[in-house]
């Protein structure tokens, strides 16, 4: 399935509005999306400069990303993400489509949006990009900043990317790799998703997309995914340019770094849905966040017998903070689950907690449970000087403090922990 066929099956469902008017590149989209996000609408518009719709919003809704993987909820969601890591599926291979046509190798023409007005300059937000080393190939999403006709950057953190790039950089060589924008969220989850080196993102997509097809790009041979919107062929140097800065999920700025210069060598377009990710909103933290929700989960239904719902929270990014519900079977269970949840995403900086009757989507709830069932001597627990996020921004050099707080109710006497009205 493509991106556009999946919005319009968003749009059948009366979850999809336009723009009829053309926007500018600077600030002007962003008004737009900020609100549409708010609504959790899907947004189709367009921008100066390019012919093809954009979409944005596709995946910002919980619901959304069920549908993107046909599942009905929390449960079916985690299983399918995490059968299709433990048992990635080889795509179908075909020929280079001819409708992704070359247009030369000047990327100024494709929408680079700058969404706020700190940024560091106009970026593509959903972009994939693909390299491969000695036949084990990756694919992972990185921001990606317009710097010249024929020169990008992105911010590549210390992971697979990166270790390829360091491979290539050691031989003297400059590294081959594709960028891949709009495709089908669920090939977008994928590459959110981390998995071990040599399991590759794309054979992660196609077992949750069994008709997902994959063809090598003319110039490189790399492995992409079809249909696609746009597909560049590159090379990301060892020269290095500054990025940012940009806004992050924590709605704060990500601060400048020194990146590697990427070199475009070709661009390849067609008349597929570009998909324009909102720095800082909803989807952003659903594509970034699921993945990490579902190890947590695992991790925790793994210690105790039931687990009810988790939630990484929106004041956290969906990222930072994560409220667990579980079925206790003794009063230590909280806190063992809470160190299953931070060994599971070692970015988390708080957990919470609670029992099944507490609902982690609501935060009133959650904070009733801290505020009627938590004694900070008995049941909170400080990890002092961690690894955590660079996210973080009162983080230092990836270093910061922990807090996991049991907000159960004690096994013995729980009927004076009951609630009496539902809903408050």
């Amino acid at each position: 399935m493509s991106l556009r066929l999946f919005v319009e099956e968003l749009r059948s469902r009366g979850l999809v509005e336009s723009i009829t008017r053309v926007l500018g590149r600077d600030l002007e989209p962003t008004r737009y999306m900020l609100d549409a996000d708010k609504r959790g609408a899907t947004l189709l518009f367009r921008v100066e400069g390019w012919s093809s719709e954009i979409v944005s919003g596709v995946v910002n809704t919980r619901e959304k990303l069920y549908r993107a993987l046909h599942a009905r909820g929390d449960e079916e969601a985690y299983m399918k993400l995490l059968n299709a890591l433990e048992k990635p599926s080889k795509p179908g291979y075909t020929g280079f489509p001819e409708y992704l046509k070359r247009v030369g190798d000047d990327v100024t023409r494709l929408p680079f949006i700058k969404f706020y007005r700190g940024d560091g300059g106009r970026y593509l937000t959903s972009s994939i990009y693909i390299a491969c080393i000695e036949g084990v190939c990756n694919a992972s999403i990185h921001r990606t900043m317009l710097v010249g006709r024929r020169e990008l950057v992105a911010r590549i953190v210390p992971r697979h990317l990166y270790y390829i790039h360091r491979r290539y950089a050691e031989r003297g060589l400059e590294t081959p790799v594709a960028i891949v924008v709009g495709v089908h969220p669920a090939v977008m989850l994928a590459a959110a998703s981390s998995p071990p080196f040599g399991v590759f993102e794309i054979e992660v997509a196609a077992s949750m997309l069994p008709d997902l097809k994959v063809a090598l790009t003319p110039r490189y041979g790399i492995p992409v995914p079809i249909p696609a919107a746009v597909i560049i062929e590159g090379r990301i140097t060892r020269q290095r340019v500054r990025e940012g800065p940009f806004t992050d999920l924590t709605n704060t700025y990500d601060r400048v770094r020194e990146e590697p210069l990427i070199k475009v060598d070709a661009v390849y377009v067609s008349d597929e849905l570009l998909h324009v990710v909102l720095p800082g909103g909803n989807e952003h933290m659903y594509l970034q966040g699921f993945p990490r929700e579902a190890l947590i989960w695992r991790a925790v239904r793994s210690v105790v017998p039931r687990v009810h719902k988790v939630r990484l929270t929106r004041g956290g990014g969906r990222w930072l903070h994560a409220v667990v519900s579980i079925d206790k079977l003794s009063d230590g269970d909280p806190k063992v689950v809470g160190m299953a949840a931070f060994a599971a995403h070692p970015s988390l900086k708080a957990v919470v907690v609670v029992d099944s009757d507490v609902d982690p989507d609501d935060p009133v709830d959650v904070e009733w449970a801290v505020a009627t069932r938590f004694q900070a001597s008995r049941d909170l627990v400080v990890i002092a000087r961690a690894r955590c996020s660079s996210l973080d921004p009162s983080s230092e050099d990836g270093i910061c403090d922990k807090v996991l707080i049991d907000a159960t109710a004690p096994l013995k006497d729980r009927d004076r922990f009951r609630k009496v009205i539902e809903g408050i």
